[in-house]
């Protein structure tokens, strides 16, 4: 779901990454010492989980866990997946620097809204079936809200990008079901092993 350099017109590269800086200056500000740990691990996750590629015109599908990196971390996903983002680019050529805020706004701003959506959920008393059934909404939101976006990166920066935009659109279709097991899985795993772990104090 990278979009590469030189793809992305200048009036949409300025206003995406203006607002993923500010996003990311929120999540430094929020970011609790104890949370770093956390934010590791999911920067981590986030970083091997987008490894394989399948590349759909000027982006890629990949799996992504935004839901989940959401959930767990709240803003502090926007640093977090920032720091991912500009590793995969500078080791693998994934994306690019330039389109590092727009790669990034992309996928942190739904990891938010799955963080205000989902997380108050999730840092409840559930059933199992319930925390993956929440955990599973987060997930395949996210890369349906993360596919609309670069869709509309892509359309906004030239017209000539609606053929791919759809695709895009319809290829992360599988992508959102993957994704939502994934996350559902991981949601119920955590709950068991760490009650608190989805705790929103401090997010």
């Amino acid at each position: 779901m990278h979009i590469a350099d030189g793809v992305v017109s200048l009036p949409v590269l300025i206003a995406s990454t203006a607002i993923a800086a500010g996003g990311v200056g929120i999540g430094l500000n929020r970011t609790d010492y104890r949370q770093i740990p956390k934010v590791a691990v999911l920067t981590a996750g986030f970083f091997i989980a987008s490894l394989i590629h399948i590349p759909v015109g000027p982006g890629q599908v990949h799996l992504i866990m935004n839901g989940l990196t959401g959930i767990v971390l709240g803003w502090a996903a926007f640093p977090a997946l920032l720091v991912a983002l500009f590793l995969q680019a500078l080791l693998f050529g994934f994306g690019g620097i330039t389109v590092l805020g727009v790669n990034t706004f992309n996928m942190a701003l739904p990891a938010i809204c799955c963080h205000y959506l989902f997380g108050p959920l999730l840092a409840r008393e559930l059933s199992r079936r319930a925390a993956f059934a929440a955990a599973f909404g987060a997930g395949a939101l996210a890369v349906a809200a993360s596919g609309t976006l670069l869709a509309a990166t892509l359309y906004f920066s030239s017209r000539e990008f609606t053929t791919v935009a759809t695709a895009i659109l319809l290829a992360h279709l599988p992508v959102m079901i993957v994704e939502g097991v994934l996350t559902g899985s991981a949601a119920v795993f955590l709950k068991r092993v760490q009650p608190d772990f989805f705790s929103t104090d401090k997010r």
